[in-house]
């Protein structure tokens, strides 16, 4: 199989991360936004909002377990009014294709319809990203992009267009590059950066909380530097270090001042095993 773009990126977790009847995906969407440990409200696209957030960490696993996570980190969105372009960097779950691997052209497609690849700005990042290749292989089977793009298009409709990047080799200096290149190809545009990561896996929730806040403690002082020594040092299991890295480098570039921690969940929460857990948080980044 070769890297070449398809026309289209059909989904691939449909039926099994979330609903794949389009009527049922959005009611599942709602549950995650008006049931706890979601934020309680459905979200409203404010057109006058602010537009003060560049960056978001939000996580994929099954809506079951962290859309509830997710749905803070949409409804934050949702209230600084629309964006045009989200740049969506999520862990190479699968091995394939190219360490930092961009989608550059046609759509990705979920049960809510069709979402366009912004081909200027993908091309601008290749061009400016020392490790960036246009490959589609690492995005084939992955699911930690294509579950942010219901939320997306919950809120957007085909307002939006998006660049897809897969990253499968975490190292700090080649992070920052990424994400230095990213905010470059979006510099002038309204558009939101979103890191795709989940956090401690498969720990006691006592555990998987301790670590988990020490990540966020780096992530919400903006230092993708400190964020990689404290995964790396207390041996922290989140799957995204490497994308939120590249987010906090981006965001900083386009002037990001604070970060703050919406909510934090882990499937303990759902399924009241709090002896194995997944750690879920949402996270917005500001000028």
């Amino acid at each position: 199989m070769d890297a070449r773009m398809p026309g289209t990126r059909s989904p691939v977790v449909a039926g099994a991360f979330y609903e794949a009847d389009p009527d049922a995906l959005r009611r599942q969407i709602e549950r995650c936004f008006l049931r706890a440990p979601g934020p309680g409200r459905l979200p409203q696209v404010d057109p006058g909002g602010p537009r003060a957030l560049l960056g978001l960490v939000a996580p994929h696993a099954g809506y079951v377990y962290s859309g509830y996570a997710a749905a803070h980190a949409y409804l934050r969105l949702a209230a600084d009014g629309p964006v045009d372009l989200a740049v969506l960097l999520a862990p190479n779950h699968h091995g394939m294709g190219a360490d930092d691997a961009v989608w550059t052209e046609g759509s990705w497609e979920t049960p809510l319809g069709r979402v366009t690849v912004a081909a200027d700005v993908a091309r601008a990042i290749l061009d400016a990203a020392p490790d960036a290749r246009e490959d589609a292989l690492a995005h084939l089977h992955d699911h930690a992009i294509e579950v942010q793009l219901p939320f997306l298009q919950y809120l957007y409709g085909e307002a939006l267009s998006i660049v897809p990047i897969a990253m499968k080799r975490y190292e700090l200096e080649a992070s920052v590059a990424l994400g230095e290149a990213t905010a470059a190809a979006a510099a002038g545009r309204s558009a939101v950066v979103i890191a795709s990561s989940d956090f401690s896996h498969y720990e006691t929730a006592e555990r998987a909380r301790r670590q988990d806040e020490s990540a966020l403690e780096a992530i919400e002082a903006l230092d993708p530097g400190e964020l990689f020594r404290r995964v790396l040092g207390l041996g922290i299991t989140t799957c995204g270090c490497g994308p939120v890295a590249a987010m906090l480098a981006a965001a900083r570039r386009l002037g990001a001042t604070a970060g703050q921690t919406l909510a934090y969940t882990t499937s303990g929460d759902i399924t009241g095993d709090l002896s194995q857990v997944v750690g879920y948080a949402a996270v917005a980044v500001t000028r």
